[in-house]
């Protein structure tokens, strides 16, 4: 059938490839049947000058114009109106995402996307920005993606080779061996260029011949490193180019025929591609920077440029490294490094008497020149005798080993740090260096404060889930001993429900402070009133208050104050520090939590009569990892976290929270201040809704569980064929797709995790069953994060629930489905 000449008339490659296309087996039949939306989509894409496509129905059948046609090199015309996949599977996991992202109506934007496109069968390194923009139907659904591209290829070569010049010049700067500096060098430049191997040939007098000292490969092809190249090998049209200056190019050698006579010497190397630079000095060539590739490369101009710029660069830096280094051998003798030293030093003659001292000495020592020459090193610094210091320099000057001495010592100067290197000088003297390490040495402190706070906590967590393990454990072997009675049996199921939902709660709370700590927490933000913030958290704690017998007072005001916040985490602020007054108050103690109204803010005091904090305890009380000393049975519980959690919370309320005690001994205080909200702002602070009741009831349900654990898949269709379902049970995601086309299924459980086709996918594939598709899907999977939970809203789950399950709320979910019937 012709295709209407609204879509398809006019000029264009692309046009006369679809004009001439069988559409006989398209899934929306030929052109003229297409809904006017999409045509006139297609229609706009096809005329437009600019890199276009489109993406049309759930396999995003893939439509472009001429100008993106050049962008897709080989890919093209075997992908045009094809599904997306076929031709780009390798960008499937990257890309599902973000497609489902647009076809769920929301647009998306990609910067400096890299490809790979493979033009006349070479491959070239691309980079490309695309917009996602969901196009809408006469009924709002989304109907197809539209996708403009802008080629930022040469946008990007630029900023990575203006990268490139920076890294290499920090890189230079910072290594003081020549050979370190070609290796470097060399290995920055291989990563950039994306190549398998840099050479830096070092050509002899006569210019045929060199040797490679260092080089750097990406472990396709072997090392260089130490051999001899004989220059003719590789032709004369390469030996002749290199020495008139120009660079040798060859994207494929098995394809350029000047290589054709070289072939084996090319293919001993194993070499595919070859970019060459020479560098002359004077007239004569010096070095051959070689990039060699095991596949076939185009080259560019600006890598051709990165080659270059490494090339000068490294030259210059070897050229400069060695000239320090012959300084550094002489700068026992040398006025002008004495003189322009970067850290401090000191000449000693063997009566320790100070011959010279430098201006960095002298600042280091706060010092003047006058003050220090002559003088003995011990008569200035008497505080060091007996100290490893002058252990250190007798040794250097008695032993007068040959050779250098470096033996770095650190040591208190003034209200410094300083790290001294001894070595022995002439006559018997001492050459010493000095240089400030105050900030070093404060942060290995701090790193040696995190790292013991770091351990504390592990050590920590791992008790706390050993606690819940052991009677679990114990529960097992109980019920498999096979001679237990009812009762038993429901005491003990009891216990590992107990154990279960704790350590789901200490997971959870790991998870909660992950969460807020890094601002991933969502606040239901709304009018709230104090008083039932302070009483909704004071019943949370009452059952641990009245188990330790102690004495809360509460001081509220007569009129609620209201602020702006999250009804749960405010709670959640409040029960975590009436929580922590409980644990470390002793039985019969007091605690105490008083709110003060103030003019635009609301201030809340936890007091306690517990064991109170040192003062570098109290400093620290809201970091991570940081808890009270407890005992070595850990009675006290928890992982420390409600603190640092408070400390979050409170701040995304806008708020602040701080800590004090007397000492020891004495108790503490917690002040959190709140910004107020005003009574007609407010508008009514809003009461909490109470979730009504899940339903009970619903007829017997038939049910797949589908989960690669085969004990987590068959406890729960025990638990499920209790309540009177019928339940099928796989442990293979495509076994379980096969025999979901037999009879009829009201609810699918699967896992995520599954091995070959994760249950996302599963799912898609029972939507997309007429059998299965109005069918009940129920996610259960370890993850729990927002992210996950879109995940499986995207791929057609209609619920998620997080491991451990509640069984309750999937009886609940179950009912409903049921009394739908």
């Amino acid at each position: 059938m012709q295709a209407p000449q609204t879509l398809l008339a006019g000029d264009g490659t692309v046009r006369a490839l679809l004009r001439d296309r069988d559409w006989s087996a398209f899934p929306f039949g030929p052109p003229d049947r297409w809904p006017p939306a999409i045509r006139a989509v297609i229609d706009m894409v096809l005329g437009s000058s600019a890199p276009m496509s489109f993406f049309w129905g759930p396999d995003y059948l893939y439509f472009y114009n001429d100008t993106y046609a050049r962008i897709l090199g080989d890919h093209h015309p075997a992908a045009l109106a094809r599904p997306f996949w076929e031709s780009w599977e390798h960008l499937r996991e990257g890309f599902t995402p973000i497609l489902a992202e647009a076809q769920a109506g929301r647009a998306c934007t990609l910067t400096d996307l890299r490809f790979t496109v493979v033009r006349n069968g070479v491959p070239e390194t691309t980079y490309f920005s695309y917009a996602l923009y969901p196009v809408f139907g006469a009924d709002g659904e989304v109907v197809g993606i539209l996708n403009p591209a802008t080629d930022s290829t040469a946008a990007v070569v630029s900023n990575r080779r203006r990268e490139f010049q920076l890294r290499l010049g920090d890189l230079i700067r910072s290594l003081t061996d020549p050979g370190d500096v070609i290796a470097g060098a060399s290995a920055l430049l291989g990563e950039f260029l994306d190549v398998d191997r840099v050479v830096y040939l070092t050509v002899d007098d006569e210019g045929r011949a060199g040797s490679i000292e260092r080089d750097w490969t990406s472990g396709r092809l072997p090392s260089m490193a130490g051999a001899a190249v004989d220059l003719d090998d590789f032709g004369a049209f390469a030996v002749e180019g290199a020495h008139a200056g120009r660079p040798l190019v060859v994207s494929d050698v098995a394809a350029d025929p000047r290589c054709a006579p070289h072939a084996g010497a090319y293919e001993a190397i194993g070499v595919r591609a070859v970019l060459a630079v020479p560098l002359m000095k004077n007239g004569r060539l010096h070095v051959l920077l070689n990039a060699h590739d095991s596949r076939v490369h185009r080259w560019t101009n600006a890598q051709l440029g990165m080659v270059e710029d490494m090339l000068e660069r490294t030259w210059a830096a070897v050229e400069s490294v060695r000239a320090q280094a012959e300084l550094r051998r002489e700068r026992d003798q040398s006025e002008y490094l004495f003189d322009n030293m970067a850290e401090g030093f000191a000449l000693l003659d063997s009566e320790w008497r100070i011959l010279r001292m430098n201006a960095e000495g002298l600042r280091l020592t706060h010092q003047t020149l006058a003050g220090v020459i002559g003088r003995s090193h011990w008569d200035l610094w008497p505080d060091l005798v007996g100290t490893p210091v002058e252990k250190l320099y007798r040794q250097v000057r008695d032993e007068r080993q040959s050779g250098m001495i470096d033996i770095p010592y650190t040591l208190p100067c003034g209200d410094i740090w300083m790290e001294v290197r001894a070595y022995p000088a002439l006559e018997s003297g001492l050459a010493l260096f000095f240089r400030d390490v105050t900030a070093r040495k404060v942060a290995d402190e701090k790193l040696r404060e995190a790292d013991r706070r770091k351990d504390e906590f592990l050590a920590m967590l791992a008790h706390e889930l050993r606690n819940p393990l052991a009677p679990i454990s114990a529960a097992a072997e109980l019920l498999q001993l096979g001679k237990v009675d009812e009762a038993r049996v429901r005491q003990t199921s009891q216990i590992i429900g107990r154990q279960v939902r704790h350590m789901t709660s200490l997971v959870d709370d790991l998870l909660d402070v992950s969460r807020v700590t890094r601002g991933l927490a969502e606040l239901d933000m709304q009018p709230l009133d104090m008083h039932r913030i302070v009483t909704d958290a004071v019943e949370q704690v009452t059952p641990l208050i009245r188990n330790r017998r102690h004495h809360l007072a509460l001081e509220l005001p007569p009129d609620a104050p209201l602020v702006m916040g999250d009804r749960n985490r405010l709670v959640q602020v409040f029960a975590n520090l009436l929580n922590n007054a409980a644990k470390y108050t002793p039985e019969g103690g007091h605690i105490g939590l008083r709110t003060e109204v103030r003019p635009g803010g609301v201030v809340f005091h936890v007091t306690d009569t517990g064991i109170g904090m040192a003062p570098e305890l109290a400093a620290r009380a809201f970091d991570l990892f940081t808890q009270a000393e407890r005992s070595s049975d850990r009675s006290l519980g928890g992982l420390g976290l409600g603190l640092a959690l408070v400390k979050s919370l409170v701040h995304l309320h806008g708020g602040t929270v701080t800590c004090a005690s007397p000492g020891l001994g004495q108790g503490s205080t917690f002040t959190v201040s709140l910004p107020r909200l005003a009574a007609e702002e407010g508008g009514g602070a809003k009461a909490p809704v109470e979730e009504p009741a899940p339903p009970s009831g619903g007829g017997a349900l038939r049910m797949m569980v589908v989960d690669d654990n085969v004990d987590a898949a068959s406890i729960l269709a025990m638990l499920l064929e209790t309540a009177g379902h019928d339940v099928i049970v796989e442990y293979d995601a495509r076994e379980a797709l096969a025999l979901s086309g037999i009879g009829h299924w009201d609810v699918f459980v699967l896992d995520i995790g599954l091995p070959g086709m994760d249950g996302n996918e599963l799912a898609q594939r029972l939507r997309a069953q007429p059998a299965t598709a109005g069918a009940t899907l129920i996610a259960v999977t370890g993850y729990g994060q927002e992210s996950d939970r879109a995940q499986t809203k995207a791929a057609g789950f209609d619920h998620h629930l997080v491991k451990p399950v509640d069984i309750d709320d999937l009886f609940a979910i179950l009912a409903r489905i049921g009394e739908r019937g």
